[in-house]
């Protein structure tokens, strides 16, 4: 089975994103891909604000918020989301298509093993498979090549990225069984702890992670302007552990949907969640979305919903989705979908029997 690490409890799981726990070798692997491009790093290096010091050092560290900073403007300026590991670059916006290949599925196994089928369309350098023994499932990474210097990096990253995904799919922290490396335990042992939260083997035969079977079966709990704004800030699922009591967001869009415009100020959607006004604004900024945002989101739902269920005026949809009048709905519509709502109507299917309101 391979060498357990000496550290398999989850000490630091809860650790907060301000602690410099990421190792300063993924900071070098990604420096590698500017390496190979022949492009000068100062520019994302200075946006993550890491000093030369830090990385002459290598026994530092740097934060969760550094890390997803540096990760995103390297992806960015790179046009590669997988940052030098393959043959070939996936540009910008390959692992948001993977994405909605997967949304659409009636649960989480058929969502992970379309994950896995249409990775394997965009890079071939290494297979990710889907498998169940029993009450296990297995999602194991085999390497069709050798991965070089970038190794560890990368599948350490695709590990967490399907993970993280997995469990924003299905809003749920899927507890891992188990996670294996096939490589020796790095210096930096513990921050797998962090990032897997689960019994840690290394010098096992490959990288997978296990977890309870009967997750596969969950439904999945995400629709496509939920996709839509997690792609706006999809890294820290692959940087920080998913934490499901932090997902403010995730309960404020349920009660924007569920109650009356009426109570959506910030004082009573704060009280109705039972937290501060500041904790509110607080806690959403960390989540990378803000009140306005979610209200914006909730309003264009609503405002979708009814021009495709219903056959009311453009002016009682506004009035339905919050807005004073129509002329302001119109505008705010054409800045979400490119569209007036008498056009996006018109873009549903002519055979559509719409129902009176």
């Amino acid at each position: 089975m391979g060498k357990p690490s000496s550290s398999t409890q989850p000490s630091t799981s809860r650790a907060k994103v301000g602690r410099s726990l990421t190792p300063i070798s993924f900071v070098h692997a990604i420096l590698e891909a500017y390496n190979r491009r022949a492009i000068d790093p100062a520019k994302v290096l200075a946006q993550a604000q890491i000093a030369t010091s830090t990385l002459s050092n290598p026994a530092a560290r740097i934060t969760a918020a550094q890390m997803e900073r540096i990760s995103g403007a390297a992806m960015q300026e790179l046009d590669d989301e997988a940052l030098g590991w393959f043959s070939r670059r996936l540009p910008w916006g390959s692992y948001g298509m993977l994405a909605r290949a997967s949304i659409t599925s009636p649960n989480l196994e058929r969502a992970l093993k379309r994950w896995c089928r249409h990775h394997g369309l965009i890079a071939d350098d290494l297979s990710l498979q889907l498998s169940q023994a029993g009450s296990v499932a297995t999602l194991k990474i085999t390497e069709n090549r050798d991965l070089g210097g970038l190794r560890e990096f990368c599948l350490v990253s695709m590990l967490r990225n399907v993970y993280g995904v997995a469990c924003w799919l299905i809003d749920v922290r899927l507890p891992l069984l188990g996670a294996d490396f096939p490589f020796p335990v790095p210096a930096h042992a513990d921050v797998y702890d962090v990032l897997f939260q689960g019994a840690i083997t290394f010098d096992a035969a490959c990288a997978c992670i296990r977890f309870d079977a009967s997750y596969l079966e969950l439904p999945l709990r995400r629709n496509e302007l939920a996709l839509q704004q997690m792609l706006q800030h999809a890294l820290p699922l692959t940087v920080l552990p998913y934490r499901r009591d932090r997902l403010l967001a995730q309960r404020l869009r349920q009660a924007l949907g569920h109650h009356s415009s009426h109570i959506h100020t910030a004082t009573s959607l704060a009280a109705l969640l039972n937290v501060s006004v500041r904790t509110l604004h607080r806690q959403l900024s960390e989540e990378g979305t803000s009140l306005q945002a979610l209200k914006d989101e909730a309003r264009q739902a609503r405002a979708c919903e009814l021009l495709l269920s219903s056959t009311r005026v453009i002016k009682q949809v506004a009035e339905s989705a919050g807005f004073r009048n129509e002329k302001s709905f119109i505008r705010a519509f054409r800045a979400w979908t490119g569209l007036t709502p008498s056009e996006y109507r018109k873009q549903s299917s002519s055979s559509r029997i719409l129902p009176q309101a």
